[in-house]
């Protein structure tokens, strides 16, 4: 050994030393934390056993009867669009329809609208039709 190396090595146990004191104080720390999350993890277990969380299914339970409620209440609005039919034209079609002796109340079938709709151009037997399908009256 040198008398480089004899001087170091008092440093070097010091410095060994804190480490090792450093290393120490991390594990109690963490084993200070395992403890608490596994007393945590008991009382949430015994919590279970219990049946004391049932009480926190009867909010659950509430939302469940909302949502029947909110689905029934989805079918009966979608049964009275069903029947429900927007009567209203507009004028261009109107006459269009007068033109060639359809009523535009009734339901009128795609052969119909095809031979009035003749002397019009694609775009304008497009745009008839959309307005028609809105209007549910064109079957």
């Amino acid at each position: 050994m040198t008398p480089d190396t004899t001087a170091d090595t008092p440093t070097l146990a010091t410095q060994l030393a804190q480490a090792t004191q450093s290393l120490a104080d991390a594990l109690a720390n963490l084993d200070g934390q395992f403890a608490s999350l596994h007393a945590k993890i008991d009382r949430i277990v015994a919590a279970v056993d219990d049946g004391d969380l049932q009480a926190a299914a009867q909010p659950n339970q509430d939302l469940r009867s909302k949502l029947a409620a909110l689905e029934k209440a989805n079918r009966d609005l979608k049964a009275q669009s069903d029947t429900a039919r927007r009567k209203t034209l507009s004028p261009m079609v109107g006459a269009l329809l007068a033109k060639e002796g359809v009523d535009g109340d009734a339901l009128i079938d795609t052969p119909v609208i095809e031979k009035a709709l003749a002397g019009l151009s694609i775009e304008q037997r497009i745009a008839v039709k959309a307005e028609l399908a809105r209007a549910g009256i064109l079957v």
